[in-house]
Order: C-alpha cells, then structure tokens, then sequence
C-alpha cells in the first residue's frame, strides 16, 4: 500500500504541476460524465417510471454503480494500459523492479483527472439518498465496497487477457465502461438472458442491482432467488479471486518482448 501512494502521489504531483490543464481535465471529467445523468432526466420527461422505477430510484442505481466503478477506475483503471507497455517492451522494468508489477501499472499515469468523475457520481447519489430507508442504509456502504471490488476485478482479468491478446483492450472495456453504463438503469430494461448473464456468469448484477432490490423494497422483477441480494460480498470475493489467479497466470506466462 505505502509503494502504492508513493508512486501515485509521485504521478498526481507530476500532473498538478499544469494546474489550469489539471483543472480543465478535472471539471471536463465532471461535465462529461453529468451528460449521463442529464439523459436519464430527460428520458423521465417523457414517462413517469423507467423499469418499473421512479427517477430517484433509477439516480440511486445510477449513482452507487457510477461511484463504484469511479473509485476503481481512479485507483486500478490504469491495468487495462497493459498492452501499451508490453508491445513497447516496459513491463520488463517493472519485472525487475522491487515493487509487486500489478501495483506499478496501477499507479502508473495515475489520473487524479478521474476525481471529477467520482465527484459527478457522488453528488447523484447523494440527492437520491432520501429514497433510501433509514433502516437499511447500512447496505450502502456494503454495495460501494463490493463494487469497486467487482470492477476492480474485471479491470484485472481484462489485463491479464492481454498477456494472451496484445490488442485485447476493446474487449475489456466492453465490461468495464460498458459495465458501469449497464449498471447505471435498473436490470429491469433488459432482456432475462442478459440479467442471468450478469448475476451467475460476470457477476456486475451484484455492482448494485442486487443489493438496491433490498434497500428499495423491491421484488426481483426475473424471480430470482432472495438470498442473491446478500450475495454481493461472495461475488466480489470470488471474481477478486479469479482475477488474482489470472493476472499471476498472466505473468508467469509473460515472455520479454525483446530488443
């Protein structure tokens, strides 16, 4: 951990030094990223539910699945650069140095830029909050911790696919970004195969979905079963795990790029 904040204070400083740039990126972050939210309002212009759901529900989906995949993305997002450095041949440095190669890609280029992303998300999911019954607001925390374990996961098996497939980061980002915007609107709006795929193959129905039919009072619109909505923690440990398993198979696997 304390490799971790060094190299990634090192990489924030470095980009602070540009500090009207570094603030254009920031707030550029936020206004770009608030075009989704902006969307999901006027699509509740012209109806009244969405899935079933009311607009500060569907912010409330919104918002836990946008916070979870920003605080990956700010702290791990950088893995998916992988094939960047093994086709110029720099993953070997990290090979070498002291320092775990997992932690330095993740830190690498640190992009403090992101916090306008997370900031955008925070601020959603704090004015849907109010929907939130006191009783079961301890889920909350529980859903934001989970999910950027889960995100954080398939940004690493993403990387590890590269150490396989160079130009594997388009696949990847169908799960990751692709995964945050399929988290940002109820599961309801999309087909059942879909949803048995993301609860029992690529677990993003955990993200928030899952946990949000507790915390809302919601039955599960596809029935399935009760206890999945206290599954969260099992899936992240078990996708946390997988990803560990690739991304060691990964490097183990790795052959230098050469002169």
């Amino acid at each position: 951990m304390g490799d971790y904040l060094l190299l990634a204070w090192t990489w924030a400083r470095a980009s602070a030094q540009y500090r009207a740039s570094f603030a254009v990126s920031i707030v550029s972050s936020f206004a770009i990223n608030a075009l989704d939210a902006v969307a999901i309002g006027i699509v509740f212009t012209h109806v009244t539910t969405l899935g079933g759901f009311s607009l500060r529900e569907v912010m409330f989906l919104y918002g836990t699945g946008g916070v979870s995949f920003a605080v990956a993305d700010l702290l791990f997002g950088n893995v998916e650069r992988l094939s960047q450095h093994i086709r110029a041949g720099t993953f070997d440095t990290m090979l070498i140095r002291p320092v775990s190669p997992f932690v330095q890609m993740a830190a690498d280029g640190f992009g403090a830029h992101r916090i306008g992303r997370l900031a955008q998300a925070v601020i959603v999911l704090g004015l849907s909050l109010p929907v939130v019954p006191w009783s079961r607001a301890w889920m909350v925390p529980v859903m934001i911790v989970c999910g950027v374990a889960i995100f954080t996961a398939v940004f690493t098996l993403g990387a590890a696919l590269q150490f396989v497939l160079v130009d594997a980061p388009e696949l990847a980002n169908a799960f990751t970004y692709g995964g945050v915007t399929l988290t940002q609107y109820p599961l309801s709006v999309y087909g059942e195969q879909l949803v048995r795929g993301v609860t029992y193959i690529v677990p993003l129905a955990f993200v928030n979905w899952q946990p949000a039919l507790y915390v809302l009072g919601r039955p599960d619109p596809f029935g399935l079963p009760g206890w999945l909505r206290f599954a969260a923690p099992l899936a992240a440990l078990l996708l946390s795990a997988a990803a560990a398993l690739a991304w060691r198979a990964g490097v183990r696997r790795y052959r230098s790029t050469g002169n």
